[in-house]
């Protein structure tokens, strides 16, 4: 595995990262490549099963996206909600992006450092967008997003093999449905 590679990087402290401009959170946000590795959890993440890791790295990417059109929105849109919403999911992904990069650190797993195809086309589809339609946008993504967003962690926290992942998964849902109450919202304001 690459994280058993680089047991001799040093600790760097990240958390400013979450604030940087978005291309710092694209490479930065969720990285477990430079998280020293402990000598005794070098195993630990060969342990982990495949939906646990399928899981962290659709949490690492979803969470650095949330992060990147949150600071969009937080710029770029009109209605006062939809830039609030963007504010609220650059506070709460981050910190979430955090405790997962904690996790990985802890069990020497390397998380995704940036954005899949997919999600990339996503995010350049939502900065492409301006005024209203960029609202429109932003608020549907949030409401879908957050909606697949939910069932996976609820899957994760139900049927989760890594005891601290699945910690993770039920801390965070209440978080992720407060999202989609206040995305349903901000969708109904923009209509």
């Amino acid at each position: 595995m690459v994280a058993c590679k680089k047991n001799q990087t040093t600790a760097t402290d990240r958390s400013a990262d979450s604030t940087g401009a978005p291309a710092a959170v694209t490479s930065d946000t969720v990285s477990g490549g430079d998280s020293v590795t402990a000598p005794g959890n070098a195993n630990s993440a060969d342990s982990l099963s495949s939906d646990d890791k399928k899981f962290a790295d659709a949490a690492a990417m979803g969470g650095m996206m949330e992060v990147m059109m949150g600071k969009l929105a937080a710029g770029n849109a009109n209605n006062a909600a939809v830039k609030a919403l963007g504010e609220m999911m650059v506070k709460d992904h981050s910190k979430a992006n955090d405790e997962l990069k904690n996790w990985a650190s802890k069990t020497g797993y390397t998380l995704p450092t940036g954005l899949d195809a997919e999600k990339q086309k996503r995010y350049d589809d939502l900065k492409a967008k301006k005024g209203a339609e960029f609202d429109k946008m932003y608020t549907d993504l949030m409401v879908s997003d957050h909606q697949k967003d939910i069932a996976e962690f609820k899957k994760e926290a139900a049927g989760g093999k890594e005891a601290s992942l699945k910690s993770f998964a039920s801390k965070t849902l209440p978080t992720l449905e407060h999202h989609l109450m206040e995305s349903e919202k901000a969708k109904t304001a923009v209509k």
